[in-house]
């Protein structure tokens, strides 16, 4: 859904100009590109989103940044069932490797997510990008960071 206040300037300064509707709820970017949360508990995510026109590269496939946009955010759903409502984290490293282009349909991601066992604010995630006819056309591996002064028991 496309809110016109969604198009103007960032104010750092001012509240946010949204609402969440939860704590694994999407964000206006990711509700711009057309991603749906199909599932997300225990660590676990999965996602979808639409090849529409406006995610097309020059060549009329899916744009990589869109696909990229995807799996980090399928990640972070998936962390985000590890954590208490309210916790502060972030992507700190990501790497994208894709298999195949994407021609149209509709692509999936599917995350998992755990604790790094060596670092109590590091968290990772590895997600598949799958089409359709059920190809892995993306295989994506990421970390994240808790905000300094947060800590999970």
């Amino acid at each position: 859904m496309h809110n016109p206040d969604w198009d103007e300037p960032m104010d750092p300064d001012a509240p946010l100009p949204f609402e969440l509707g939860g704590w694994v709820e999407l964000a206006p970017f990711e509700q711009m590109l057309g991603m749906e949360i199909k599932s997300s508990a225990d660590g676990k995510a999965v996602l979808t989103m639409p090849f529409t026109v406006k995610l097309a590269q020059g060549k009329g496939l899916l744009h990589g940044g869109a696909i990229a946009a995807l799996a980090d955010t399928a990640a972070a759903m998936a962390i985000k069932t590890l954590l208490p409502e309210g916790t502060h984290f972030a992507t700190v490293e990501m790497t994208t490797r894709f298999l195949a282009p994407v021609k149209g349909g509709t692509v999936t991601a599917k995350a998992k997510a755990e604790p790094d066992e060596q670092d109590e604010r590091t968290y990772k995630a590895e997600v598949l990008i799958i089409d359709e006819d059920e190809a892995v056309v993306a295989e994506f591996w990421s970390e994240f960071k808790l905000a300094r002064e947060q800590k999970v028991d």
